[in-house]
């Protein structure tokens, strides 16, 4: 074929374009492809695939099928994860071509539209809501008359004399006010947000302390600050509870896991024109809680943020719904983004102009 000339058709194209040899090297990449990798051509020619990219969903034995058989295939909606831990949808489509009559491939890669991403989370976030409020009802339902049962056992306590009877009476009251407990937790966060202007990486920093000085396991805790984000107008102990809930689920399932070398990196952003609930912010903060443990089953990914969902073996399914809320409380997002071997939650929080969270 005529490289050159089709070299300057795929330049003018809007999808990336790479074109690997049989030995998964990389021979040629687009403009396209080069904004998206945030590289140069020397800096990919020759590389192998797996020095670009960390991790993806492609079927590895389709790729060495076409080059057996000469056909190319296409797939949808797979993941592609960056080594610089970005992680990008695409729709591919995969050609068979020979170059000086070396045979080759041709991966056109066509990057998701943003606007699907917009309304899965707009569909997600309207579940989670409606999920809330149901729960909140049933705690309602149930703790009203749990008070009426609990102030019973007290009056029936009073009343009698025999020591067995007042054991059961009393047992009565813990297992009320281990519901009441429970329900509370159900109910999240029932006071406002004492909002002050503060160094982000405060409450960070505090809950960094608190895992540093109760980590039996051992866990390698890094961290990744950006000193430029600006201060944000936030309630730090909201904040510090809900990395606290966050970070502490890492561990737990780094723990449950046995990972080696178990690890969890918190690092701070900034983010460009993120979407958080519908509205474009041109500016939001980011805190990424990362770690090395098994991945979130895939069964309950789509509602790890909804109470009592949990995949620990002794976990409440409390903690993560409560950071949500706490985040909601600062108008924002919390994002997960899972494989085996690797986890992040991603924290947003818009900046307005002024540098103060909305």
């Amino acid at each position: 074929m005529n490289f050159q000339h089709h070299a300057q058709l795929f330049d003018h194209m809007i999808s990336a374009v790479l074109v690997i040899s049989r030995d998964m090297q990389v021979l040629y990449a687009n403009q396209a492809a080069l904004t998206l990798l945030n590289t140069g051509l020397n800096q990919l020619y020759r590389f192998h695939i797996n020095e670009i990219v960390a991790f993806s969903t492609v079927n590895q034995d389709k790729i060495k099928e076409a080059f057996n058989t000469h056909e190319g295939f296409s797939e949808t909606d797979i993941e592609i994860c960056l080594h610089d831990e970005r992680v990008l949808r695409f729709d591919i489509a995969v050609t068979y071509l020979e170059l000086k009559d070396a045979p080759c491939l041709m991966i056109e890669a066509k990057h998701i539209d943003q606007q699907m991403r917009i309304n899965q989370e707009s569909v997600q976030f309207a579940q989670q809501q409606a999920a809330r409020q149901l729960i909140r009802g049933l705690a309602h339902e149930i703790k009203n008359p749990l008070g009426g049962i609990r102030g019973a056992a007290q009056l029936l306590g009073l009343s009698i004399e025999d020591k067995e009877h007042i054991e059961c009476t009393e047992m009565i009251i813990t297992q009320s006010d281990r519901l009441r407990n429970l329900v509370d937790n159900l109910l999240g966060p029932n006071s406002l947000p004492k909002k002050a202007w503060n160094n982000l990486h405060q409450p960070i920093e505090s809950v960094y302390q608190l895992v540093k000085n109760d980590n039996p396991y051992n866990i390698n805790l890094v961290r990744d600050y950006d000193p430029s984000i600006p201060d944000l107008y936030i309630d730090p102990d909201m904040l510090q509870q809900a990395i606290l809930n966050i970070v502490r689920n890492a561990m737990q399932a780094l723990q449950e896991s046995e990972s080696k070398l178990p690890k969890i990196l918190i690092k701070t952003r900034i983010a460009r024109n993120e979407i958080i609930h519908g509205r474009k912010e041109p500016l939001s903060a980011v805190i990424f809680v990362c770690d090395n443990g098994p991945g979130v089953p895939k069964d309950i990914k789509d509602t790890i943020f909804y109470p009592m969902v949990t995949s620990k073996s002794e976990g409440s399914g409390l903690g993560l719904s409560i950071a949500q809320t706490l985040i909601e409380h600062h108008n924002g997002k919390i994002e997960l983004e899972s494989r085996k071997g690797w986890t992040q939650f991603s924290i947003y929080l818009p900046i307005n102009k002024h540098g103060a969270t909305s």
